[in-house]
């Protein structure tokens, strides 16, 4: 579906954007273009990939004409783009709702205006129950998303959720291992805290099957493990040859949770198990105001939400086994101290 088209990579200079760069550039789609805000890192990747398939648009999403800019020819979208770092989104809410939520708008309507095939607007647990300004701006974010996608032809919307992307930039893995190279305190919040795993392959194999199989406001969650922030600790100095490494613990966070959620109960009870991955139909009721306030749904009282406490939990060994899957843990067991990029 690909063959001969033109992707656009909304923050395509950040982990996903590289991710879905490196899967795609060896393929016979036509045109990536990668637009973004940043151009140091644009000038880096130029020089890194050198491939005349792609092509670099400056701009931000919360600015409409540098969106239209970049998306006028384009066949599909992944739309990447967002702050997503929970303190300083705390710190600066409105600056997470301009990006997050106005810039989403902004990239629907464009991708619209220009009769894009399909967009995938990439979320994330944090938008399940949000208790951060992150979270809420995303879960903003998948509503404007869905709304959207009602009257949207010829272009399909759709969105993906998941959870922590493992030693992706500004992640816990890559901290730990500096803390561990310096010889510092682990600082762990607290042991019990659990995660969704995932590595950067499994999100970008979760967005290219919205991309094959999504419709009209689909929303798609990959099935995940997850560990304790504990396990994942003692799987990381295993690995490392760091035995019995301090912790310092610090507490939960502000804006933080014991455990992060992938599908709330009122999703559960209308999700599609589809093998790998839960589907979220959208609800296509219309504006009849009725349909939503008279009418309930009894086995939502009676629905568990598919959270990072209950889903299936690594132990030390089986944590191990996923770290290995890194680039940036082989590395580092090689010794080569590699800095992340991602």
């Amino acid at each position: 579906m690909f063959k001969n088209k033109t992707l656009l990579i909304t923050g395509g200079t950040g982990s996903f954007g590289n991710a879905i760069l490196r899967r795609f550039l060896d393929s016979d789609v036509a045109e990536i273009r990668i637009f973004s805000r940043d151009e140091m890192k644009q000038d880096d990747m130029r020089k890194e990939y050198n491939d005349s398939k792609l092509k670099f648009y400056i701009g931000d999403v919360r600015d409409y004409d540098s969106v239209m800019n970049a998306m006028r020819g384009v066949d599909y979208v992944f739309h990447a783009a967002a702050l997503k770092q929970v303190p300083s989104c705390e710190f600066h809410p409105m600056q997470a709702t301009k990006t997050n939520v106005i810039g989403t708008e902004n990239v629907l309507e464009a991708a619209i205006v220009c009769k894009v095939s399909r967009i995938i607007c990439l979320s994330t647990d944090k938008a399940v129950y949000p208790i951060n300004a992150m979270g809420i701006s995303k879960a903003l974010m998948e509503k404007v998303a869905v709304a959207k996608s009602r009257n949207s032809e010829p272009t399909t919307i759709c969105v993906t959720r998941y959870g922590n992307v493992m030693a992706s930039r500004g992640s816990v893995i890559p901290l730990f291992v500096d803390q561990l190279r310096a010889g510092n305190s682990l600082t762990v919040t607290d042991p019990n805290m659990t995660r969704f795993m995932m590595t950067l392959d499994d999100a970008v194999n979760l967005v290219i099957y919205a991309f094959e199989n999504g419709q009209p406001g689909d929303i798609f969650v990959q099935k995940a493990p997850a560990a304790t922030i504990e396990t994942l600790v003692l799987a990381l100095t295993d690995l490392l040859g760091v035995k019995e490494h301090p912790m310092d613990i610090i507490g939960t966070r502000h804006g933080e949770k014991l455990y992060e959620a992938l599908l709330s109960r009122e999703e559960m009870v209308k999700a599609e198990d589809m093998g790998d991955y839960y589907r979220i139909p959208p609800d296509l009721r219309d504006l009849n105001y009725g349909k939503f306030v008279d009418q309930g749904e009894g086995k939502i009282s009676h629905s568990d939400d598919y959270n990072s406490h209950n889903t299936e939990r690594l132990n030390i060994d089986g944590m191990k086994k996923l770290l290995m899957k890194l680039v940036f843990m082989q590395a580092e067991i090689r010794g080569e101290n590699m800095e992340y990029k991602e």
